[in-house]
């Protein structure tokens, strides 16, 4: 009131004629009610301005506002697009994998139909009917490798003495599968694998003989001559390290073996046609013969229908030899006769890691809270249960002898009785041709657990690796799992946990483990994952 009274000088102290006060207080009231409350200024909303360089100069700023915004929009349409159009993929986070759309509720039996959609192998041959391959006189020379250890290692060995080839531009002859020492067997390529068909599928890619040519009469030299033997080659080595010190010893001595070649391969330091060319070795090039995926396909049909109807099964890869269990080093329940007859076995075959034998104890201790211990059978038992398995899933069973026999096996079988091995579904008759070579039986089990509706391993190997990652390239729809056996061991120990806290634990656990599509990282294995090389989206 008091500031009504007292007027202030920037009002205009002439006073209008009543009429005109009362018409200009309504035009001015009427204005101010057409604009917003938040817009009574022209400083604020200098559009609403009769000044018409204050309106060109806001409607500039209004269509800035307005590209702005229209900008924005696409962006976060093309975001979202992208989003949902972006293939399904697990992210690593440290030892953690994160996954989209893990809390829907999945089958037993299968991966989300959602994540089995996103990717496609693409490492097939090429079906351009040109190879560029110069003539066999005309590579650098002939490399030759022993391909050793058991079946599945010396499948590693072979798709990677393709890969040293074509990086070397050298002709390959077949390698010969060296006599395993574990298992003492002595196999020929040809009594395992398809030869034709290998030779025949790689022929754009390497060129291949079937044995060490003609010319070159000492034989055996190659076998023994250290002139002849390229040795030293480290451990995942790139592929440049061949082309500058393998190579001019081949140019120099046209014919060259390389010892040993376990894992004298890497797999993020080679171009990525090389790793796709391993891929096409592994999953299309390398078949087993017909007579042994005919015996592995009438074992699947006996495991589908042992009930009368069809039937989902379960492989699992039970590593409890006794071979395995004294190299891990690690603890496992057994009467004092067992363990001081497993002492004695491992000082046998391990003496310098077992030492005295006093520092065992604690390292078996923490090999066991890292995971890095076989699953005993009784553990997986209740592992499988948690996870939903009833007692009458059909399982079979790849493994060598169990260590403790059926007393260790006795806890797995009470919990499923309907387990089986090829033994129980074959006759005697029917498996004494594979009988012959213990690789034989290897790729029936191997074969078996690849056409399974779900795969289970107990404990890591070029089995388990070769297999998920098979099972991976042929579209993930199938599940692989790998069970987190740190958090197992924990779960194991605490004598406070009840059923229904552990049935969580592995549930939560073990939804990202059941090989989803998983992004590749530095030092990845190709063989468990092959996804960024050999797989496109699809």
């Amino acid at each position: 009131m008091k500031r009504d009274e007292e007027k202030s000088p920037l009002v205009r102290d002439q006073l209008l004629p009543d009429g005109e006060e009362d018409e200009d207080r309504t035009r001015h009231a009427s204005r101010d009610r057409e604009r917003p409350l938040w817009c009574n200024f022209n400083s604020i909303c200098p559009f609403l301005s009769e000044d018409p360089r204050v309106s060109k100069h806001a409607s500039r700023i209004s269509m800035c506002f307005l590209g702005l915004v229209a900008l924005g929009a696409a962006i976060l349409i093309f975001f979202i697009y992208n989003q949902l159009n972006a293939p399904y993929l697990c992210q690593k986070d440290g030892v953690v994998l994160h996954c989209p759309h893990v809390n829907d509720r999945t089958s037993l039996w299968e991966n989300p139909y959602f994540a089995t959609t996103s990717w496609k192998p693409c490492a097939e041959r090429r079906n351009s009917g040109l190879s560029d391959l110069p003539s066999e006189n005309e590579t650098n020379g002939y490399v030759f490798i022993h391909a050793e250890g058991g079946l599945n290692q010396q499948r590693i060995a072979i798709c990677n003495a393709v890969a040293v080839a074509k990086i070397m531009n050298a002709t390959l002859i077949l390698p010969v599968l060296k006599q395993d020492q574990i298992w003492g067997d002595q196999t020929k390529f040809e009594e395992i694998f398809d030869v034709d068909h290998f030779i025949d599928y790689l022929k754009d890619d390497v060129r291949i003989v079937r044995d060490i040519p003609e010319w070159f009469t000492d034989k055996s030299e190659l076998f023994t001559s250290i002139r002849r033997t390229v040795k030293n080659i480290p451990k995942y080595a790139p592929a440049q390290f061949y082309i500058d010190n393998v190579l001019p010893r081949i140019k120099e001595k046209k014919i060259m073996s390389l010892k040993p070649f376990v894992d004298r391969l890497g797999y993020d330091n080679v171009p990525q046609e090389i790793n796709r060319l391993r891929c096409r070795v592994n999953y299309h090039a390398l078949k087993f013969l017909p007579e042994i995926e005919q015996m592995a396909d009438l074992l699947v049909s006996r495991m589908r229908n042992r009930t009368g109807r069809l039937n989902p099964y379960m492989a699992l890869h039970l590593r409890f030899e006794k071979g395995m269990v004294g190299l891990s080093f690690c603890d496992f329940v057994g009467t004092r006769e067992e363990k001081a007859k497993m002492a004695e076995y491992r000082q046998k075959e391990w003496p310098r890691r077992y030492k005295n034998g006093s520092h065992l104890w604690q390292l078996a201790l923490q090999k066991r809270k890292e995971g890095r211990c076989p699953l005993e059978p009784g553990e997986v038992a209740v592992i499988l249960r948690a996870l939903g398995y009833t007692n009458e899933t059909q399982i079979y069973v790849a493994s060598g002898q169990v260590y403790g026999g059926q007393n260790r096996m006795a806890p797995l079988r009470n919990m499923f009785p309907y387990l089986v091995t090829k033994e129980d579904l074959t006759t005697k008759e029917e498996l004494a041709v594979f009988r012959k070579h213990v690789t034989s039986l290897a790729a029936l089990d191997f074969l078996v657990c690849l056409k399974s509706d779900v795969f289970v391993m107990t404990h890591g190997g070029n089995f388990a690796k070769l297999i998920i990652g098979a099972r991976r390239y042929m579209g993930h729809r199938q599940k692989s799992i790998k069970p987190d056996k740190g958090l197992m061991s924990k779960s194991f120990g605490d004598p406070y946990m009840t059923w229904g806290a552990f049935k969580e634990d592995v549930a939560i656990t073990h939804q990202t483990r059941t090989g989803l599509p998983e992004e590749t990282f530095p030092n990845y294995d190709l063989w468990e994952n092959p996804l960024t090389p050999c797989m496109c989206k699809a």
